[in-house]
């Protein structure tokens, strides 16, 4: 069996035009995609592919399902196989086993999470509507604060939770609700002074979550106090049922309209998609509580791959969301951006303005995010060139996320223009920049950063990390290939197409820059030796260069100088794989083999410290520790397995 949260993953991921239109020729009909059906013959279509509801149907022979279904109906899979389909198409780890009691249960569990979570979101609602105090307090922040009406209350299911400290909890224990649920939902936290419970949210308007089915899966509290000490908002912690960065708060009361429109509008906060909804603007989500997610992009592209992102006029608020853009660039979406005039935020904007109004602003003021980043970062780099030098690489940066080559295209050309520089340069490097990335800046982010941490940890006197790389070890193996690249063919270049421009590439400098941008050193010292030797004489001699071999078959050091002796007269020469030849992919010159086998070989490599970091936090769980511990390793594995599914895409690129 596959455990109910894998399963949730999945059908969450799964977009069923994108499965069906493997099939099929699907087309636009309004709101839905229409085909002749697969499973009988017809000439006028009758196949139905709702993409919001995340169905088929077919009005002819009657079939129906959803995307897990159409697989196992058109492959004949088992339930099983169809989820594991799936599951690799959208990188989901999926361990299958027999459920446990103790699965059953949690499962259970989850179910009666939801239950709460609906309860207590009705009970907020009604306190709101009914009590004095919701009404006095609740209704009049909403109504004469905000200006909602009593309608857009309803709809977003808006509420208030008393005051008094633990009233919900009482009332929810004695409508049979359990205390263990409780604490799971986090609608309810333990009294460090006498271990009593009393409720997280109290005193506070109550925004519920739903996700993209419309079941509750958390909630956030904002309080009406003044006092500074008490936190503005409170959100409910990841549970069973909720992760933060898989939702979106608004996307079921928004993906119709999403869909009927074809572009999705982007803020911050919960009132902003509340406000923006009532003013008549209906496609709107916001990544409330976080910031935007490879899970939340991929959810919202199930209904578009257009995203307009609304930033107010804060200058630091949105130096921080430029990272959000690549992201979306990245999972290859559409992205315009549009700037609030000071002071605005689009809760005042669509508060102050009629729904026309707020389109044809955003219709008027939407730049492509390339012109939008040059005249954002430009600002700050004025007269200063190597400023200048910084933003153009970042912008670099953001043009080598996007996967489609006439895209890429395309912003070269813009950017070329807008920053005053030779397109042909543009091209070199955006072509070196995705060659020498393991995936989207996220993942690469995390690697650097927790290779470097990793370092840290191994450098303290108490570690004893030698019985990791044994010899012969594949990781060792593959250190042993990137030597022999450098030592026999550092020098050389080979060509990386991008567009239609074959760049050429060094073969040392994307060693040396794919390695240093994850932090990543040799743990074989012999071999971590001849890198730093060849890197110090490669930056003296310059890129192109050939590195003199006698100073390292001559080297004062006799392990170095032995280990570049069998190195250098070996005749391991790369040998394309046996997939190649099933393929009848001919590599047979230098430049060729060596398009292949360098990038080939360090991404390999990556794989295996990536894998070995995963073993070695694995060992750690299975140990003594302490529930924040075991939290914070919970999370670096999961960040891993991120890096893993992304390296192991690349890896396919490359073999394929």
């Amino acid at each position: 069996m596959i455990d109910r949260e894998t399963v949730d993953r999945i059908y969450a991921a799964a977009n069923i035009v994108d499965i069906v239109g493997d099939y099929v020729t699907l087309r636009r009909k309004g709101v839905n995609y229409v085909a002749c059906c697969p499973f009988h013959n017809e000439k006028t279509p009758s196949f139905v592919v709702s993409p919001s509801k995340g169905v088929y149907k077919c009005f002819g022979c009657g079939k129906g399902g959803n995307a897990v279904t159409f697989l196992m109906e058109h492959e004949s899979l088992t339930y099983p196989e169809a989820l594991k389909m799936v599951a690799k198409r959208y990188g989901i780890e999926v361990h299958e086993k027999e459920l446990s009691e103790e699965e059953v249960r949690r499962n259970d569990d989850r179910e009666s999470m939801f239950a709460l979570n609906g309860w207590a979101a009705e009970y907020f609602a009604n306190y709101l509507r009914r009590e004095s105090e919701g009404i006095s307090i609740g209704m009049s922040y909403f109504r004469q604060k905000r200006g909602l009406t009593d309608a857009t209350i309803a709809k977003f299911g808006l509420g208030f939770c008393p005051s008094k400290g633990d009233r919900m909890t009482k009332d929810a224990l004695a409508a049979g609700y359990k205390q263990e649920f409780l604490l799971s939902t986090g609608l309810s936290l333990v009294s460090d002074r006498n271990g009593s419970l009393y409720d997280r949210f109290r005193e506070r308007v109550i925004f519920p979550v739903h996700n993209i089915s419309g079941r509750i899966v958390a909630f956030g509290g904002r309080t009406l106090r003044t006092d500074k000490q008490v936190a503005k908002y409170q959100n409910s912690p990841e549970s069973e049922i909720y992760s933060k960065k898989r939702e979106l708060y608004g996307l079921y009361f928004a993906k119709k309209a999403i869909q009927q429109q074809d572009y999705a509008i982007l803020v911050e906060g919960y009132l902003d998609v509340i406000s923006m909804h009532q003013a008549g603007i209906e496609n709107v989500v916001a990544s409330s509580g976080t910031s935007l997610t490879t899970e939340q992009i991929r959810l919202l592209g199930r209904f578009t791959k257009n995203i307009t992102v609304i930033y107010d006029g804060d200058p630091a608020g949105i130096h921080a969301s430029l990272r959000g853009i690549d992201m979306i660039l990245h999972e290859g979406m559409n992205v315009r951006v549009v700037l609030l005039p000071e002071p605005e935020d689009p809760d005042s904007f669509a508060q102050s303005h009629s729904a026309a109004e707020v389109r044809d602003y955003i219709a008027d003021n939407e730049q492509d995010f390339l012109e939008f980043k040059a005249r954002l970062l430009l600002k700050d780099a004025q007269g200063d060139p190597i400023r200048k030098a910084a933003l153009i690489g970042d912008m670099v940066q953001s043009i080598a996320q996007i996967p489609d080559p006439i895209q890429r295209s395309v912003y070269i050309k813009e950017c070329a223009r807008i920053m005053d520089i030779d397109e042909r340069i543009l091209i070199g490097e955006v072509a070196r920049k995705r060659l020498t990335t393991s995936g989207d800046r996220e993942t690469d982010e995390f690697l650097r950063r927790q290779t470097a941490l990793q370092r840290q940890e191994e450098s303290r006197p108490e570690a004893d990390y030698k019985s990791r790389v044994e010899a012969g070890s594949s990781v060792e193996a593959l250190e042993r290939e990137i030597v022999k690249y450098l030592l026999k063919y550092g020098h050389c270049s080979f060509d990386f197409k991008e567009g239609r421009t074959m760049v050429p590439c060094n073969v040392a400098e994307v060693i040396f820059s794919e390695l240093s941008e994850d932090n990543i050193e040799f743990r074989n010292p012999v071999y971590a030796k001849i890198m730093a030797l060849y890197r110090e004489q490669w930056t003296q001699l310059g890129t192109g260069v050939e590195v003199p071999a006698h100073l390292f078959l001559n080297h004062l050091d006799p392990e170095v100088c032995n280990a570049s002796v069998d190195i250098l007269t070996s005749d391991d020469n790369y040998v394309p794989s046996e997939l190649w030849r099933r393929k009848e992919v001919h590599v047979e010159s230098e430049a060729e083999i060596l398009a292949v086998g360098v990038p080939k070989a360090v991404t390999l490599y990556k794989s295996k410290v990536v894998e070995g970091l995963i073993r070695d936090l694995q060992t750690q769980l299975a140990g003594e520790l302490t529930e924040q511990q075991e939290s914070e390793i919970m999370q670096r594995l999961a960040g891993y397995n991120r890096v893993k599914v992304s390296i192991a895409r690349k890896l396919q690129r490359l073999i394929l």
